[in-house]
């Protein structure tokens, strides 16, 4: 379905380095980025310009302008948010989706990756020594940084600093105005190597989803849409919160197919069970 196509890239933050060689190796397509675009119309990691709308949509918004400027009818798109993981609440994460649409095949492939591997912090400093500790905290200066004068007030800002002297001068630039300076890292795929890894690791995903046909239609993207839990306890028998089944959807043809026991397990072991061991 995509071999020999000319695919375009949503990109301007160099995503195409993580994308491009696992798209054209593993499903035969020829990538291409579209000259004038500008992802940042649709909002900024910094603030200046508002995220009206969800990752997907926003990454669905990307493809059809990228589509639009190089004239093709298939191209793929990436979204990240960041902030405290839903489950493990004091650590942060990278919530990364990846969108592929096929205006040809009249087709969407949604991947998404909730990812623990990120280094997105923030916090004021007031000397260099502060503004030093942090920034190795966070894997500087292989990783960006942004300073600015507050996390509220998108104005003075200065972003894509990964020297150590240029940090200290705009450091003190900053000082010399505010009491305090607002350091976070820079989210932006090229100036994050750890991002970058994560939507590698995507691409690779949403790989393996085209490579999943719908049994019904032979469609490609035939994927999980749901997880049901109750996988049994081995003693007492009873629901745990353990994965029991997947269900699978083709977006095509909205054919369903519930598959049993995904891990290779028919019960779960009492320690992760509500009533053996609560």
């Amino acid at each position: 379905m995509f071999t020999n196509r000319v695919l375009a890239i949503a990109t301007m933050h160099q995503k195409e380095d993580a994308i491009q060689p696992i798209l054209e190796l593993n499903i035969g397509c020829k990538c291409i980025l579209p000259s004038n675009f500008n992802s940042d119309e649709l909002g900024t990691f910094s603030g200046e310009i508002e995220r009206f709308n969800d990752p997907i949509e926003t990454a669905r918004k990307k493809c059809n302008l990228a589509m639009e400027l190089t004239n093709t009818d298939i191209a793929i798109a990436s979204e990240g948010s960041f902030g405290p993981h839903p489950s493990y609440f004091f650590s942060y994460a990278d919530d990364e989706f990846l969108v592929l649409i096929d205006k040809k095949n009249e087709l969407e492939i949604v991947v998404r990756e909730l990812s623990l591997e990120t280094n997105f912090n923030a916090d004021y400093v007031t000397d260099e020594k502060e503004l030093m500790a942090f920034a190795l905290k966070v894997k500087f200066p292989s990783h960006g940084l942004i300073l600015r004068k507050s996390a509220d007030e998108p104005i003075d800002i200065y972003k894509g600093i990964t020297d150590w002297h240029d940090l200290i001068l705009k450091f003190n630039l900053l000082k010399e105005k505010y009491s305090k300076v607002y350091v976070e890292t820079d989210m932006r795929a090229m100036y994050n190597p750890t991002r970058m890894e994560v939507i590698r690791k995507l691409t690779l995903k949403l790989v393996d989803k085209i490579n999943s046909i719908c049994p019904n239609c032979s469609t490609p993207g035939f994927g999980i849409t749901e997880v049901k839990e109750g996988l049994p306890c081995s003693y007492c028998k009873f629901p745990t919160r353990s994965i029991k089944s997947h269900i699978y959807s083709c977006e095509k043809c909205d054919f369903t197919e519930e598959k049993q026991f995904p891990n290779g397990k028919k019960f779960e072991d009492p320690m992760y069970c509500d009533i053996c061991n609560p």
